[in-house]
């Protein structure tokens, strides 16, 4: 008796074609949660097995640092283009940050050409 072996490969691997009725499968998951749980809690927010999900303050009750954090920041031609006497010391520290990240950038393009 001989033994062959073959290389199989799971199945459901198929995909159904757009406009086939196979019915829920698929239809899009809705996730029903009440307006009053979005407005009050962050869904999603709790990393511990047995906890609950963080509630939302109130903006008093946060840092004001937090409300700045997706503001656009000026990019290095910008900041250069400035007066460095005349810029904040934010931009500053950014400022001499990105001009150095620009110059090790192209002294190491410099050394792999070379």
């Amino acid at each position: 008796i001989g033994i062959s072996s073959r290389r199989t490969f799971a199945a459901g691997g198929a995909k159904a074609k757009k406009g086939s009725k196979s019915g829920a499968a698929d239809a899009p998951r809705v996730l029903v949660i009440s307006k009053e749980v979005k407005a009050t809690t962050v869904h999603g927010g709790n990393i511990l097995k047995d906890g609950q999900d963080p509630k939302i303050l109130p903006d008093s009750e946060y840092p004001e640092w937090l409300f700045r954090l997706l503001d656009k920041r000026p990019p290095l031609s910008e900041l250069k283009r400035k007066d460095p006497e005349s810029l904040p010391f934010e931009d500053l520290k950014r400022l001499v940050k990105l001009d150095n990240r620009a110059r090790i950038k192209e002294n190491n393009s410099l050394k792999a050409k070379n």
